[in-house]
């Protein structure tokens, strides 16, 4: 390495450290961090390679193990969770899945909260039980669920806050203490919050998981996910499973999310005031039955929200009118927001959970759920909020004519 490798300081703030955390320059002494595309590494002889295999040496071996670009991307999000080790992996679902099945065995148990994303939620009942794991769902708002489910041994609990699609936002504290006492690890996918806004290793919990694709990322180009927590979790338990299973992720992929950290707090905290303005004019807009948003004081866990997080989010969940016939003509009327599945994208987007991410749950699951055939999940971007407001107000004349 260029010995002009920056001087890392322990007092550099989040913006900062979004930028420089995790760097090290080649002998070239580039600015912008290397890609290393390569699918393998050369040892200068075949003893330092049976003593990297052996553990005794520090040298890439392989490029599912691990790569100078991934490597960096690992640093730099470690420092900005708070975390003592992070593992990429090639996608969101390969964080989750990764996190949850490292760690559990046949015998074992899992409690999540019900208010999962289609997938997560799909691994929990529908996965873990092939191999002999028993499952758990409760009311992620309910403490008393919590209490009695977690009244028993328990090896992992998995929780959303704020969760897909209708933004619950679960005590993560309370949580964690009553899943500690059950000798449970809390994993928590913080993916709607994002590492700006919220802090779950803060508040109790043991790993972290994001799908990277969304605001890490942030511009709708790559796949990517994330599990950060402590150290000997990460090299003991998670990461055998990840080397030996290829969970891997693309040097190149991980190499443009470094590039969407530099800009991460800028556009989640240009994202999150759009989103304020425009939860606002829907909250008074005709034909929308309901809006959800952790910055109103209309959201059922409001205070909770403001004890948790630090800032509100980019996400909005809202009802319109009509059913489903109400949301696709709402949606359909939109010309500047498109409709996509993604979320986290610096250009604006809704979904219509219930025939898209959640068609998979159960009729019956998303009703207590409250994902109704009216419910729509916005995702706010870096558009001017007039420009989306006006956008909005298609919707909401397309639903008067319904």
């Amino acid at each position: 390495m260029s010995d002009n490798k920056i001087a890392f300081s322990e007092a550099w703030r989040p913006a900062t450290r979004q930028l420089h955390a995790g760097v090290e320059r080649t002998e070239y002494g580039e600015t912008s961090e290397a890609v290393f595309l390569t699918s393998g590494f050369v040892y200068d002889n075949a003893e330092q390679a049976a003593r990297t295999f052996r553990g005794e040496e520090e040298h890439y071996q392989y490029s599912r193990f691990g790569t100078p670009t991934v490597a960096a991307l690992e640093r730099r999000l470690a420092d900005l969770e708070g975390a003592e080790a992070c593992v990429a992996t090639a996608t969101g679902m390969g964080a989750v899945s990764s996190a949850l099945l490292s760690h559990v065995k046949a015998g074992d148990r899992v409690v999540a909260s019900r208010a999962l994303f289609g997938s997560c939620h799909w691994i929990v009942a529908n996965l873990l039980p092939r191999y002999g794991v028993e499952t758990v769902f409760v009311d992620g708002c309910n403490p008393d669920e919590w209490a009695k489910a977690l009244s028993q041994p328990t090896a992992a609990v998995l929780l959303e806050s704020p969760s897909n699609p209708m933004l619950d936002i679960l005590d993560i504290k309370a949580i964690s203490d009553l899943a500690h006492k059950a000798g449970a690890i809390v994993v928590v996918d913080n993916v709607f919050a994002s590492p700006v806004f919220q802090k779950p290793l803060q508040l109790g919990a043991d790993v972290v998981v994001y799908s990277c694709t969304k605001h890490i990322d942030g511009q709708g180009r790559v796949l990517g996910g994330a599990v950060l927590g402590r150290k000997d979790w990460i090299t003991e338990t998670l990461q055998p499973f990840t080397r030996n299973t290829g969970n891997a992720l693309s040097p190149f992929n991980a190499w443009v999310m470094l590039k969407g950290l530099e800009t991460l707090s800028l556009r989640v905290n240009a994202m999150a005031a759009n989103a304020a303005a425009v939860a606002d004019y829907l909250a008074s807009a005709p034909g929308i039955v309901s809006v959800r948003y952790p910055g109103r004081a209309d959201h059922p866990q409001y205070e909770l929200a403001k004890r948790q997080m630090s800032g509100s989010g980019s996400l909005i969940a809202f009802e319109v009118k009509g059913g489903q016939k109400g949301a696709f003509a709402f949606m359909d009327a939109l010309k500047l927001i498109a409709i996509s599945n993604n979320l986290g994208d610096a250009r604006s987007l809704v979904t219509h959970p219930a025939t898209t991410t959640h068609s998979k749950v159960s009729a019956e699951d998303r009703a207590v759920l409250g994902i109704t055939d009216g419910a729509i999940r916005f995702s706010v971007g870096l558009e001017d909020s007039a420009d989306l407001i006006d956008d909005l107000a298609r919707g909401v004349a397309a639903l008067q004519a319904i």
